[in-house]
Formats: structure tokens, sequence, C-alpha cells
């Protein structure tokens, strides 16, 4: 685990503790929470999987995440990969599904 991760773990794990004792509300337990977080990562295969699973093609998937079919086409073919806002917006996909960024 590198430092930066291990120090948002404390962080995260800290916020819990505050959250317990209660100093601080579930909201802004949250707000912490999803600051901590690290975003997953994504490859080409993963991305392509995704795609498939959600039966859109790479242009639909494109617009669903704000960017360009080429992107796509790109991680896909493994010449590139996803950057963090496109890897945050792949997470929110694949666990909440199409309906959540429509």
């Amino acid at each position: 685990m590198s430092k930066s991760s291990r120090m948002l773990q404390e962080a995260l794990e800290t916020a819990q503790d505050l959250h317990r004792a209660g100093v601080i509300d579930m909201r802004k337990f949250q707000e912490y929470e999803a600051l901590c977080k690290s975003i997953p990562q994504f490859t080409g295969k993963e991305v392509k999987e995704l795609r498939n699973r959600i039966k859109v093609s790479q242009p639909v998937l494109a617009r669903l995440i704000n960017t360009s079919a080429s992107a796509v086409r790109a991680w896909e073919n493994g010449q590139k990969n996803p950057g963090g806002p496109s890897c945050k917006l792949l997470d929110i996909l694949n666990r909440r599904g199409i309906e959540a960024l429509l």
C-alpha cells in the first residue's frame, strides 16, 4: 500500500471514529468517505466487458461518460487508459447501471 493510500485509509478510519462518537453527522462522514476513497482504474478489457454487459456501442458509451468514441476505441485497443474523471464515471456505471448516468 502506498503512503498516500495508507494516509487516506487512516483519515477515513478517523472519520468513522468521529461519526461513532457523535462528533460528526452521517452527511459529513459521507463527504469524508467520498474524498478518501480511491477511484478504481479500468483496463481496456474491463471497459469493453462493461460496454458489452450494458449492451451499448462505443459512441453511446462515450456519450454517457462525456468523452469521444475515439477515446473509448483507444482504451479498448490498449493504446490508452481512461483517466480519473472517466474512471469515476465508469465505476458509477459499473456499480449502479446505465440509469445512474441518464
